[in-house]
């Protein structure tokens, strides 16, 4: 198929699965048909492992979008299919050039899309039965339609020949979901890529490319190597004896000092914010100095083994800190929140072995992030998979915490649980409760295509 035509199907598709529906169960199918659609017109290209895998993993995210239909679902099944169409079209480009990407064409379709020669082909007509067509039919056709709209204004009875019959179809409805269904799938399939995409993706490179040139550049153009070097030694030197002491004080402060239980929430969130900040910008000041000549520069090892201590002494207070989050959860019980923690302490112990890694392999700091960027899309895709509601329930039932009626009914998909506990506890007749369950009927009665079908498959109570 040529891309016109793959534009104007994908077009038809989506306004035929979203006219009359909200989103559900019809985003699912389209992401499959999309994923299909590639699969289908790079089929030379499938062969490649990771291709294979961005199938599999867009397939998984789209029924789990139409399983849950939740915020973590969609932004799996949208990375996926969008990771897929790149790295099967530009497959010579980083992975992370896909986010100024699609930003940049979100804008740029407005216009582009006025310029037919990029995605139209030849006007002429070549083919006798498509001249047969516009000349017997289509021409005829519009003529018709302008006259029978001049004729109907003079004549009632005449305009009455097709006024009186009633189409049900919202004609307004369907033409602002094809526009819609239009950008989305010309944005999706002809998508713009600059020249300075290609013209900057060595610099996106995992290894240094010019490694000879790189020694003996200077950051700074007043500082001699050495002076920076030895500057570089006395920061990190420093920076390390006080998060040394931080970690000390962090831990006594956590483990030893008694809090009062009201504090307890707020204490703990203060450190948390105060690990994010100084994981940040301890990764930070690493790409600083290893940016470039200090990864080959034999005089710099004892700065390299100051920034290894760095990272080493950053992973000790990110494991403090897990620790803390767990004793944290043992005493007030599990909530989406906590969970986050959790999961940005095991990103940035992921991003702290690979900064690790781009110093004793002399990587650029292009590394970290392209490595990075699989593994927050990983992450994505695990918190779509996963009943995270149902677990955070059955987890604070169990140990008796954060059981409150209106928590546990803010909570998505746990519903079985939920039931099981209000009726055990005779909490059914709560305000929370009644909501929650007029929630699920609203679902439960939406056309199928607006579904999700987690409510499907639930037992009316």
């Amino acid at each position: 198929m040529k891309k016109h035509q793959i534009i104007l199907a994908s077009s038809l598709i989506f306004t035929l699965l979203f006219y009359n529906e909200s989103v559900g169960v019809n985003l699912a199918i389209f992401g499959l048909f999309l994923t299909c659609l590639i699969s289908y017109s790079f089929q030379d290209r499938s062969v490649d492992r990771l291709h294979l895998v961005l199938v599999i993993t867009s397939v998984l995210s789209c029924l789990a979008f139409a399983w849950y239909g939740d915020a973590a679902s969609f932004f799996a099944m949208a990375m996926s299919i969008l990771f897929l169409q790149f790295k099967t079209q530009d497959s010579q480009l980083k992975i992370i050039q896909i986010f100024p990407l699609v930003f940049l064409n979100a804008f740029a379709t407005l216009g582009r899309v006025f310029i037919f020669t990029q995605w139209l082909p030849e006007r002429k007509i070549h083919n006798n039965f498509t001249k047969k067509l516009v000349a017997y039919f289509i021409i005829p056709t519009i003529f018709l339609v302008v006259f029978f709209a001049a004729y109907s204004f003079g004549s009632t009875h005449f305009s009455s020949l097709l006024t009186d019959y009633t189409l049900d179809l919202d004609i307004v409805q369907v033409i602002l979901i094809g526009l819609l269904g239009f950008y989305i799938s010309f944005s999706f399939w002809n998508y713009w890529v600059p020249e300075v995409c290609y013209e900057k993706n060595e610099m996106l490179n995992n290894d240094f490319t010019n490694a000879a040139e790189i020694k003996n550049q200077q950051t700074f153009s007043f500082l001699d190597l050495d002076f920076e070097r030895k500057s570089g030694e006395i920061t990190l030197a420093l920076l390390n004896f006080m998060l040394l002491v931080f970690i000390v004080t962090y831990n006594y402060e956590q483990f030893f000092e008694v809090v009062k239980k009201s504090n307890l929430s707020a204490d703990t969130h203060e450190r948390v914010n105060s690990v994010i900040f100084s994981i940040i910008m301890a990764v930070g000041l690493i790409l600083f100095y290893f940016k470039g000549g200090f990864n080959f520069d034999k005089k710099a090892d004892n700065l390299k083994k100051l920034a290894k201590i760095w990272i080493v002494l950053n992973g000790l207070l990110i494991v403090s800190t897990v620790i803390k989050n767990s004793e944290y959860i043992a005493i007030q019980g599990l909530t989406y929140k906590r969970l986050g923690v959790y999961a940005f302490l095991i990103l940035a112990i992921i991003g702290l072995f690979f900064v690790f890694l781009k110093i004793t392999k002399q990587k650029t700091n292009a590394y970290l992030a392209n490595q990075m960027v699989w593994y927050f899309y990983g992450t994505v895709l695990i918190c779509s998979f996963v009943n995270w509601g149902s677990l955070i329930t059955s987890y604070n039932i169990s140990v008796n915490k954060c059981v409150e009626p209106i928590f546990l009914s803010s909570l998505n998909f746990n519903d079985e649980a939920r039931r099981e506990y209000f009726s055990k506890n005779h909490l059914d007749g709560q305000l929370e409760e009644i909501n929650r369950e007029q929630l699920i009927d609203g679902y439960q009665n939406k056309p199928f295509l607006s579904k999700a079908l987690y409510y499907e498959f639930m037992n009316n109570k």
